[in-house]
């Protein structure tokens, strides 16, 4: 049986690119790195600028922030 999951949509692609932010995120909160040199947090203020959010100082309050942006825009359940 083969149980993978095929994304090929331009707006599955985009949904599995900020998941996988989210979960960059969740480990930089924790002290860790996806990666060298690119700071996921960076790209989360950016990607929450763009939408007219607000960017909280703190990993934390980033990720909860970002979750809620996920959550309205019906990526996140």
């Amino acid at each position: 049986m083969n149980n993978s999951l095929v994304i090929d949509t331009p707006e599955g692609i985009s949904a599995y690119r900020l998941l996988a932010l989210k979960g960059a995120l969740k480990l930089e909160t924790r002290g860790l790195q996806m990666s060298r040199g690119f700071k996921v947090s960076v790209a989360v203020r950016d990607i929450l600028k763009d939408a007219g959010k607000k960017t909280p100082a703190s990993k934390v309050k980033l990720l909860e922030a970002y979750e809620a942006h996920l959550r309205e825009i019906k990526v996140l359940a």
